[in-house]
């Protein structure tokens, strides 16, 4: 199939459709690493029968990366440009070429402006790339200009994650969030090649004019954008009863009186390692851009015996396509709705500061959207093992409330566990309660959800000195002796 073709209608959803796999973290490796090993398969008989896959997949394809410089240094233009080749890594894909631009803004014509095309256009016929992918969002009208110029496959920064969010997606949820985003990005860009694909009305002479006057009918690129809108309000609908289901489990949580500590961040920042240090859950870590996107919920037992819940999220990243935080709106609302968010961020960046900015953008948009008030957070510094002692320093220089931990070496981790258990001290009720001896259970309920400072016997029942939520609090007042100052 050539570039430019607007076989739409041929939009392969299977590619994220996928058998269930095991839910221990090394089993899912296992099984991503084995379909990676399917596709090289597929790519092959592919390639040799002579077409391609419609939904510009990037698995195994040799690419070039595009970028255009416009503000910055050079060394914050290389670093934009190695993120996107780690994309492209993640995608399956193998860079052979970097090239970038330096420019007020992207031309508006083709991205990089006709001189550059000429030079990319040469390195194509050099190197054998299949594909060009570009470091921003291009327009439907630029994408058309490049491949027209450059006749490979042309594809943006938005399209190879969708391409990465589509190989990585599991859950029922995650594959109807990742479908719905990426046909939102499609139904602008479905392309024709003119009026051969009208298809011309019918019926008989003066229903609709009759002979010679008949007008083009419904064009095939109007045909698949009608396909489109359905199937994207199919989507809305599944997603829809999905939320609520996820809804209905937020409010079970939230009624237990369990604190719920979101993991959150910039992708590959180390969330699921951090989650695995604290929990021993053994949830899937892999080296590779957005390798979670379902979240994770893992109950953990702190070191005072405070029960805790803390949930992996999906990570972010520089210019998140808009369409994506829109539809992973309910997984990332497991954000702003905890009780305390873990800011993950990569100490082993070049530029941390600006992975914390990312972030904080995408969590702003969120908080608009929903209306929610964002939850106070501890700013995890991870991967300290591998960080640079100058990038530390700026850090903590210009980062309040900070703690700084490697969650594979496990250094910094009773740290975060005691900045966690200040902070929940701090929301608590300190009182000192006579507890009948008939009611076990409420003991039992102190030692699970609060801190129990000490605990003696009286004639008529225990005495307990702790520190408990609220909530709880506000239950148990009858058993009150007296409130002790905090």
């Amino acid at each position: 199939m050539r570039p430019g073709s607007d076989e739409t209608s041929g939009f392969d959803l299977s590619g994220f459709i996928r058998a269930e796999e095991p839910s221990t973290g090394d089993l899912d490796l296992e099984a991503r690493d084995a379909q990676r090993r399917r596709d090289t398969e597929i790519h092959a008989d592919e390639a040799a029968d002579g077409y391609e896959v419609e939904y510009r997949k990037l698995r195994l394809e040799r690419v070039i990366l595009v970028g255009v410089w416009t503000e910055g240094t050079t060394a914050e233009i290389d670093a934009s440009l190695a993120e996107l080749a780690a994309l492209a890594d993640t995608a399956g894909a193998e860079v052979i070429e970097t090239l970038y631009q330096k420019r007020d803004k992207p031309d508006p014509g083709t991205y990089i402006g006709s001189g550059k095309v000429r030079e990319l256009k040469e390195i194509i016929e050099a190197t054998s790339a299949d594909t060009v992918v570009c470091d921003g969002e291009l327009s439907p009208s630029q994408l058309v200009a490049l491949e027209r110029e450059l006749d490979i496959k042309v594809i943006d920064r938005t399209m190879l994650i969708l391409d990465i969010f589509a190989q990585h997606a599991k859950s029922r949820e995650g594959k109807a969030q990742v479908a719905l985003a990426q046909m939102e990005y499609l139904i602008s860009r479905v392309r024709g090649w003119g009026g051969n694909l009208s298809r011309q009305a019918g019926g008989r002479a003066g229903s609709n004019g009759g002979v010679g006057l008949r007008g083009p009918g419904e064009t095939k690129i109007e045909a698949d954008r009608r396909r489109l809108r359905s199937d994207m309000a199919r989507l809305r609908r599944e997603l829809s009863g999905l939320d609520t289901s996820r809804s209905i489990k937020r409010a079970q949580r939230a009624a237990s009186l369990v604190p719920q500590i979101a993991i959150a961040g910039y992708t590959n920042a180390g969330k699921s390692s951090l989650i695995n240090a604290m929990t021993g859950a053994g949830v899937l870590v892999e080296n590779a851009l957005f390798a979670t996107l379902d979240p994770t919920t893992r109950k953990a037992e702190l070191a005072d015996g405070r029960h805790v819940v803390f949930t992996d999220t999906v990570g972010f990243v520089r210019h998140l396509p808009t369409s994506l935080v829109e539809a992973f709106k309910s997984t990332l609302e497991e954000v702003v709705e905890a009780d305390l968010m873990l800011h993950v961020v990569d100490g082993s960046d070049p530029f941390p500061l600006k992975q914390i900015d990312a972030v904080n953008t995408v969590i702003s948009d969120i908080v608009r959207s929903t209306g929610a008030v964002p939850p106070p957070e501890i700013i995890v510094v991870n991967k300290i093992d591998q960080a640079d002692p100058l990038t530390l320093a700026e850090l903590r220089h210009a980062v309040d409330d900070v703690v700084f931990v490697s969650a594979l070496t496990g250094e910094g981790i009773k740290e975060l566990e005691a900045r966690i258990e200040l902070f929940l001290n701090s929301r608590d009720a300190h009182l000192l309660l006579k507890i009948p001896f008939t009611r076990g259970d409420i003991v039992s309920r102190l030692h699970q959800h609060g801190t129990v400072l000490s605990e003696d016997y009286a004639e008529d029942g225990t005495l307990m000195d702790v520190r408990i939520p609220t909530q709880l609090a506000q239950e148990l007042q009858s058993y009150v002796v007296e409130p002790t100052s905090a």
